[in-house]
Parts: C-alpha cells; structure tokens; sequence
C-alpha cells in the first residue's frame, strides 16, 4: 500500500499566461510523481487551462490579495485547507506573500517563498523567521538581489531554475524557410518593463531596408492599447499582429521564426526558455539572468536595452543568414535540455522539500 502523498498548499496571485503561472502549473502537475499532492489557492485560476484544471486541486477566494479584506480571507482559506492537512506553504511569488504568511501562520506550518524577479531599488522582503523555511530564486542574479536587499540577510537561498517543457522533437527545422514569410515576434504580459514599444520601433526599421516579415506581439497587459496606438503611429499595423486572450503561448511560438526579449528587466525568462526549446532562435536583451542564458553569437544574440536600432540589426542578421538562425536555436535548445528542463526544477524542489520538512521548524 502506497503511503499518503504529503500535501503542499500552493499560495499564488491571480492565474495569467506569463511565465510566473507556468512554473506554478508545471511544478503542480508533476509533484505527485514524487508522493506530494499540491493544493493551489489563488484569487482567481479562471485561466488555468482545462488540461490541467481536471488534474488539480483548486481554491479560488476573490478577495485574497485585497489589503482590507485579505486577512480575513486568508483565514477562511487555511480554515478550508485544513482538511487537506498540508505540511508545508509554497508561496508562488512575491506578490502572494502577504497571504501566504497569513494562510502559514493561520496553519502554523513552514513556507517557502519562490522569487522570479528583482528590480534595482527594491524594498526588502519582510519574511516571518519562525515560519520561513527558505527561498527559492530562479536565476543567481535573482539571488544576488535579494542578498542586496538587506544588509543582514538572514534566511537560505536556493538556487532553481525554472524548467520548460521539451518537445520530443527538434521542431526547429523549419525556421527561415524560403517559401514562407519569416514570423519574428514575443510573448509575455504587455507590461512596460518587457520593453515592446522598442521591439516595434526595431519591427519598423526592418521593414524600411525593404525586408518582407511578419511580426507578432502574443499576451496582454495594460500597454496592450499603448502598443497598438504606436504600430498606427509607425504605419506597420498591415505587418504586425497582436494575439490576446491566450490560455498558453505554445501555438504562437511554434509560429515563429525568431523570438525577441526586448525587455528592460528580467529574472529569468521563462517564455524565452520555451521558445529556445522549440529550436527558435532568440535576441534578447543583455538584462538581468539573461546573461547567464545567452551567450552572444552562440545560443542567441544579445543587444542592450532599449537600444531598438541594434535591436532590427540583429533581426536582419538573423533574417539574412537562415542556416545561422537555425544553428543558434539547435544550440538554444541544447542548453535548455541540459539545464533549464522541467525534470529537473521538479527534482531540485523536492530534494528542498524533503530538506525543509525534516527540519526542526517543520515539527
């Protein structure tokens, strides 16, 4: 007879197709191959898509993240958790740790806190030393910017990589092929930081040397309208097209032949990940863990950001040198077997799980 999986309560913000929720999604679905039954509660998993929404245990309360109300509802929550008698809180993301230290506390178990970004002058994350059991960081510049938080730094940080699914195929055959319209485009929430308005100006310079391209800008996000209003100022709306209300980016990279990075700041680049996986290859911005995924030249291109000019540069150079294009995003998808798969971010946390778990603070 097969012992009881140990429960996880998954403390999350609302579901939405960037890279924060996949992780989230990714690590759910694979955790009970490894005796842990994960129990997710958010404000809202409405887009969760339902491949994984029938596999899952999901807790919805609206007003989660609300500062008046959220306490209480934090305790409603962790009162219906407790059935599920979980031994430990995973708090998905900064942004959810405000109540998953409520729902920790009201349950007087250990968390975990997974940070996936980290912003020059950010405030210090308050964590509860009794309960706080760690932290995870998706990238090492991730980890050095927490550590610069705070002079007296005092709790772990571990180190895991947010892994990707890989395709059993290398899909990246077909890149730049000479009959079709080459695709070059993004993906990710349309959020200032991610840098589109530049990706656009640079998507407009290409198409003024003459080159026939198609691009694509897949999410959505509050300068989703600002975006749109700036392809009509630069005359290239009939070149560019915007997909929204996605429930995954999987089909919009799949119809890619480059992808683009543009942005001004990045922990890791999840979705980038994904599409180096599918053989794309990538330009990305020199910014944040990117550094330490893209090597100039060899699993992609590199350009500062903001910098849009040698941003459409280095799209031509891509553009004008298919088999080039198709060797740097072999070598894209290596590098992602290798080190940035999901098997191996699932194993890594359940070492760190098992590590926390026997543990004084979790008796």
């Amino acid at each position: 007879m097969s012992p009881e999986p140990i429960v996880v309560a998954f403390v999350a913000s609302e579901f939405q197709v960037r890279g924060t929720s996949a992780y989230t999604l990714r690590l759910a679905r694979r955790l009970p191959e490894f005796g842990f039954k994960p129990v997710i509660v958010s404000p809202d998993s409405e887009c969760v898509p339902d491949v994984c929404r029938g596999k899952l245990d999901l807790l919805d309360y609206s007003f989660l993240e609300t500062p008046l109300v959220g306490s209480l509802i934090a305790k409603l929550a962790a009162r219906d958790l407790k059935k599920f008698q979980p031994r430990l809180v995973h708090v998905q993301s900064r942004q959810a740790i405000d109540s998953g230290h409520r729902i920790a506390k009201s349950l007087q178990v250990p968390y975990l806190l997974t940070v996936h970004d980290f912003t020059e002058g950010q405030e210090a994350i308050d964590l509860d030393p009794h309960l706080n059991a760690g932290v995870v960081a998706v990238s090492e510049y991730v980890r050095e910017g927490l550590r610069k938080t705070s002079s007296d730094w005092r709790y772990s940080i571990d180190v895991i990589y947010s892994g990707v699914d890989i395709p059993k195929s290398d899909v990246g055959a077909h890149v730049l092929e000479a009959e079709r319209t080459p695709v070059i485009g993004t993906a990710g929430p349309l959020e200032a930081s991610k840098g589109l308005d530049f990706f656009l100006q640079a998507a407009k310079a290409v198409l003024d040397q003459g080159h026939d391209v198609e691009f694509l800008i897949a999410g959505s996000g509050p300068e989703e309208s600002k975006l749109r209003e700036l392809a009509r100022k630069l005359g290239i709306v009939p070149n560019v097209t915007f997909v929204t209300n996605l429930l995954d980016f999987g089909t919009c990279l799949r119809a890619l032949d480059i992808f683009c990075l543009p942005s001004l700041s990045q922990g890791l680049g999840t979705i980038m990940l994904e599409a180096m996986a599918l053989g794309r290859p990538v330009i990305a911005s020199e910014v944040g863990g990117v550094t330490k995924i893209v090597q100039d030249g060899d699993t992609g291109l590199a350009v500062p950001p903001s910098d849009s000019a040698r941003l459409a540069e280095r799209m031509i150079e891509l553009l004008s040198n298919p088999a080039r294009a198709r060797e740097i995003g072999a070598k894209a998808r290596s590098l992602v077997i290798d080190r940035f798969n999901v098997d191996r971010m699932v194993e890594e946390t359940v070492r760190l799980y098992q590590r926390i778990l026997t543990s004084p603070l979790s008796r």
